[in-house]
């Protein structure tokens, strides 16, 4: 969450952010009220409780009758002070509530824009790729190899559900683990988190109250899927204060997430928007002075991944009307899906500053004797399945609806070199 010092001080700063991402200003103006209640009352209660001190020290120095009015008054302010802190306590439970519902502040390098249409393409790896042939879709060529099943992943489950059977499911633990080992390199240190995960947890990444609607739920034990392995490999030190030598802290996990994307249409068609995918995440903890260049070695890390798999991508800066509500910076990976004609993103690469860090209470110290700070967390998808499988399967095919293998991943498969 925001640092209500933040809106205290700028506050024309945070409202012009959020009519800059087209969020609407009532939670904002709501907090500036009842922050000024707030903060009136603390005033109101130090005075009042520094004039009882004053009692107090006055009262042996008086005669019987002067002390008996003076511990009157003294009575009254009491009763006032515990009715001042009384209602401290219920509205400052009002402001944090309020406070979970403002988003954060885009960095200055995010341009300005109303939507998607408004991303900014930082650059293109290279041209799509050029068919002599007109391209199948991912899910032509995955029921005529009968490596995807749509039928049956509805039949155990419900629409938005599939199944890979033989090399397309061998492909995907291929990519899984193509991606794990790559991070390693990278300097990542593997993580295997839970797939279920607490309210705590999804409260301090951002994902409640925001997005409880998307999130699949389990209320005899008030536990829910992990929409992102963001979520619980960023929580691993929630409520912990690091030291300096344990920064940088890289982490990379593979975990199946799950999103009901209530609200959203389902593509009836494919595997592009689906309730259960798989996914590997980056999570970084960094020290705030450079976060901002953790990001683009973030970003170069997952971009990484698609340049050894051959796929064409492009980067986009995203605008502050498509910005997540818990980033402050967000770069977008989309690999091109030539049967689908789409891009397609795989990967979201963002800088959350101390937003989470706030929420999780994630702090470090620069040294034993200097005062705790939040870390800066970034995350990334070191990169997303399944839109990466439609990239490679529909770039892949051949004229005779057969799949080659991208060459990084055929030690994966035991030297297979196509799907056939």
């Amino acid at each position: 969450m925001l640092d209500p010092k933040i809106i205290r001080e700028d506050p024309e700063l945070v409202r012009q952010s959020l009519v800059n991402r087209g969020f609407d200003l009532t939670y904002f103006e709501r907090f500036l009220e009842i922050d000024n209640r707030w903060r009136a009352l603390i005033d109101e209660g130090n005075r009042l409780k520094a004039q009882r001190n004053k009692c107090a020290q006055e009262i042996p120095k008086l005669g019987e009758e002067e002390k008996r009015k003076l511990i009157g008054e003294m009575r009254t302010l009491s009763e006032r002070v515990q009715q001042i802190e009384s209602e401290e306590v219920s509205i400052e439970k009002e402001r944090d509530e309020i406070l979970q519902n403002i988003p954060n502040i885009p960095h200055v390098s995010v341009p300005v824009g109303s939507s998607d249409a408004d991303d900014v393409i930082v650059r293109y790896s290279s041209e799509v790729r050029k068919f002599d042939f007109k391209p199948l879709s991912h899910w032509e060529l995955g029921e005529r190899l009968d490596i995807i099943d749509f039928e049956r992943g509805t039949k155990i489950a419900m629409s938005g559900f599939y199944v890979l059977k033989g090399l397309g499911a061998r492909l995907e633990r291929a990519l899984i683990n193509f991606m794990l080992d790559l991070h390693l390199k990278q300097g990542y240190k593997e993580i295997f988190p839970t797939v279920l995960i607490n309210e705590k947890s999804c409260f301090g990444t951002g994902q409640l109250p925001k997005m409880k609607e998307d999130m699949y739920h389990i209320e005899a034990d008030n536990l829910f899927l992990n929409p992102t392995a963001e979520v619980p490999v960023t929580n691993l030190h929630s409520d912990e204060i690091l030291s300096i030598d344990q920064l940088p802290i890289l982490y990379d996990a593979y975990l199946p997430s799950f999103r009901r994307e209530a609200g959203k249409h389902i593509e009836t068609k494919g595997i592009g928007r689906v309730h259960q995918f798989n996914k590997v995440e980056l999570v970084k903890f960094v020290v705030p002075e450079t976060s901002m260049d953790h990001l683009e070695s973030l970003l170069k890390n997952a971009e990484e991944v698609v340049q050894l798999l051959g796929l064409p991508y492009r980067i986009k800066l995203l605008c502050t009307g498509d910005l997540g509500f818990h980033s402050a910076k967000t770069y977008d990976i989309e690999a091109h899906a030539p049967g689908m004609d789409q891009w397609l993103e795989v990967s979201s690469c963002s800088n959350f500053l101390d937003f989470q860090a706030r929420r999780a209470m994630i702090k470090f110290r620069r040294a034993p004797h200097l005062k705790s700070e939040f870390v800066h967390t970034l995350n990334g998808s070191g990169i997303a399945l399944p839109r990466t499988m439609i990239s490679v399967m529909e770039n892949y095919q051949t004229r005779d609806g057969l799949i080659e293998i991208p060459a990084i991943l055929r030690n994966y498969m035991g030297g297979i070199e196509r799907i056939e």
